[in-house]
């Protein structure tokens, strides 16, 4: 960047570090749900219910024309709102008190409806899982909105990235090491007793983080940091959102991107893939998924600090472009090696720890190469689209001075329930062709076609996803010159009408980088 005129004016909105920290563990609070319910809710259907595992499955996805409805109308609410309490934080705690609720009477009462009266659970699981999706999008909806207050800066906005998989880690992270270790050694799989003993642990969890993100928010959520125009903001119709979505190209392909990203990781992370991969053709889940889990963490760390270090030098789409190509190449390497995988063969076969002791062979280390380098990569982008809904509600902002974050992270997050439902109908369909009746679990056996199954779920799906994402960000014109000429306009413009011009007026006189006066450049 260059030095800074004399008489430069600091114009731009940055956050302090405790925001920057907390306010991402709201995608956390959230992700406690995402493990709880999308991981899980067609194994509860189906093997605590009783309920028909297809329908179990489909109705997830089903579920997301419902959601077709409501998110538009919930990020309208939100793009209104400007309240006693700001215009994200009602929201934050209202949708988390409608998951908390939806959820216990889901897991912890509608076991207790007798088997004879299959329809009442048939209908309180529907309708259920329908209450907690309003809730899911109101608080989910902020994660990606709230950005928009939270930080104009484009050296702040990438670190989001590894704030937010802290939260995430807090969150999802706790019930993908908890559930396994309950499962395993308490409850004995996943049936009745285990999902009342994770449901208040998941809520406790999320409450929680849920309440350090509002302290996070705070302090931004209020109208100076609205936009342009600040209180002044215009309100916009809602039958102006189809015009506007339709006119801002940077976020259809965005929300393309982030499909990509997000099906990849709801696949290839799924509780039934990574029983069958460790459990069923491996034979030792105990020894292969918690170590597994680690080390794919270990892998991202490096990995993220790169992402950051891009983003802040190049701009998020260059970061995100070049990490998700890396996923793809090393998954290349995983296909190979899982198509090589003999039942029965030692040689071909994973191994870490066997009765508690290190056991490792040639195949096992070039998986955990292959699958940790890749996992690290796209683990590393799998939430980046999420700060980049802010850049595409400030590229909104300057294309028709309109401030709508509540549309723009609604939007993003139907995309993101869409891929996260569809997973569980693939995984569901997939294990039907087989001819399974019930999901796996890590008690199931090996039966012929598991393998294919783990093959296409866990490496042909989140390599095409990949693919997509790469086409997709190629044409996605917010690349980090353009973000800084973004930045630089909606911050003047925001001095002219703080100045006394309207709306109008500062869009007119300010179309562009050149008729920004230098002391409103580099700040």
């Amino acid at each position: 960047m260059s030095e800074k005129p004399a008489n430069a004016v600091n114009t731009v909105n940055r956050a302090k570090m405790y925001q920057l920290v907390l306010f991402p563990l709201n995608n956390g609070a959230t992700n406690v749900y995402y493990v709880l319910i999308l991981s899980y809710i067609a194994t509860f259907g189906a093997n605590v219910l009783s309920i028909a595992t297809i329908f179990a499955s489909v109705m997830v996805t089903g579920m997301r024309l419902f959601d077709a409805i409501t998110d538009p109308i919930i990020g309208a609410l939100i793009d209104k709102t400007n309240g006693k309490f700001g215009k994200f934080r009602p929201f934050m705690v209202i949708g988390n008190l409608i998951m908390a609720t939806s959820v216990i009477l889901l897991y912890m009462v509608t076991p207790i409806i007798p088997a004879d009266m299959m329809a009442l659970r048939y209908a309180a699981f529907v309708g259920l899982y329908a209450v907690w999706v309003i809730g899911y999008t109101f608080q989910t909806s902020c994660t990606r909105s709230g950005q928009a207050v939270l930080t104009s800066d484009p050296k702040q906005r990438p670190l989001f990235t590894i704030f937010n998989t802290v939260g995430s880690l807090l969150g999802m992270g706790a019930m993908q090491f908890i559930g396994p270790i309950l499962a395993t050694n308490v409850t004995g799989d996943y049936n009745a007793s285990w999902f009342a003993m994770i449901t208040p642990i998941g809520i406790v969890v999320s409450i929680a983080l849920t309440a350090l993100a509002v302290i996070g928010i705070w302090e931004k959520d209020q109208p100076k940091y609205f936009g342009i125009g600040g209180g002044k903001q215009e309100k916009v119709k809602v039958s102006e959102y189809v015009a506007i979505i339709k006119g801002n190209k940077p976020m259809q392909r965005l929300m393309v991107a982030g499909a990509g990203c997000k099906l990849a990781l709801s696949i290839a992370t799924n509780t039934t893939v990574l029983c069958m991969l460790y459990g069923c053709m491996m034979g030792n889940y105990g020894g292969l998924y918690l170590p597994m889990m680690v080390l794919g963490y270990v892998f991202s760390v490096p990995f993220f600090i790169l992402t950051v270090r891009t983003s802040q030098k190049h701009g998020q789409k260059a970061s995100l472009m070049r990490y998700v190509s890396v996923a793809l190449i090393c998954y290349v390497g995983v296909l190979a090696l899982l198509l090589l995988w003999k039942q029965g063969n030692a040689a071909f076969n994973l191994s870490i720890l066997v009765d508690g002791k290190l056991s490792l062979n040639l195949y096992t280390i070039l998986f955990i190469l292959c699958f940790g380098i890749g996992y690290g990569a796209y683990y590393a982008t799998a939430d980046m689209p999420i700060p980049m809904v802010a850049d595409c509600a400030d590229y909104e902002t300057y294309r028709s001075g309109k401030f709508i974050p509540g549309i723009m992270g609604t939007l993003f997050s139907l995309v993101d329930k869409l891929v996260s439902s569809l997973s569980a109908t693939v995984v569901g369909a997939a294990v039907t062709m087989i001819g399974l009746e019930n999901l796996p679990t890590i008690t199931t056996p090996y039966a012929e076609g598991m393998n294919w199954v783990v093959i296409v779920l866990f490496c042909v799906i989140p390599m095409v996803a990949w693919a997509a994402t790469l086409i997709a960000m190629k044409g996605y014109a917010l690349t980090g010159t353009k973000m800084k000429e973004i930045q630089a306009v909606n911050n003047y413009r925001k001095v002219l009408i703080a100045d006394g011009m309207s709306m109008d007026e500062a869009m007119a006189k300010c179309k562009s980088l050149e008729d920004v006066p230098a002391q409103y450049q580099s700040v």
